[in-house]
């Protein structure tokens, strides 16, 4: 795993680079939140390819543990991917509501992902 970093209006951001699988559980989850709190960062961008699928079953409930957690400590998260293969209304629903508040949000792009998250 790199982190990329980039500073956009004095706001740090960690852009997790990897081959590998990153966030397998809640677990994973708090342990990538509290190695980027702990570097400094303030925002997290993370590729959906380095998410386990589970987390986009809504059923299993790990994104809305996970995406708790980071709305607690306040840190922001962008997950970047291709949402559109996750054909349930449940889950398009939960990007939705994601996306509109803005702590938590799903975009297609590392361009959108920074421009949001540095605002």
């Amino acid at each position: 795993m790199t982190i990329q970093p980039h500073e956009i209006n004095n706001i740090k951001i960690a852009e997790i680079i990897s081959d590998n699988m990153i966030v397998q559980s809640v677990q994973d989850g708090l342990d990538l939140m509290g190695n980027i709190y702990y570097q400094g960062f303030d925002k997290v961008i993370l590729y959906e390819k380095n998410i386990t699928p589970e987390f986009f079953d809504l059923k299993t409930k790990i994104a809305g543990e996970i995406l708790q957690k980071f709305s607690n400590y306040r840190i922001g998260l962008a997950i970047v991917g291709n949402f559109d293969k996750y054909g349930s209304k449940s889950m398009k629903d939960f990007i939705f509501e994601s996306n509109k508040t803005g702590h938590v949000i799903f975009v297609e792009v590392l361009e959108e992902a920074l421009e949001q998250l540095s605002k």
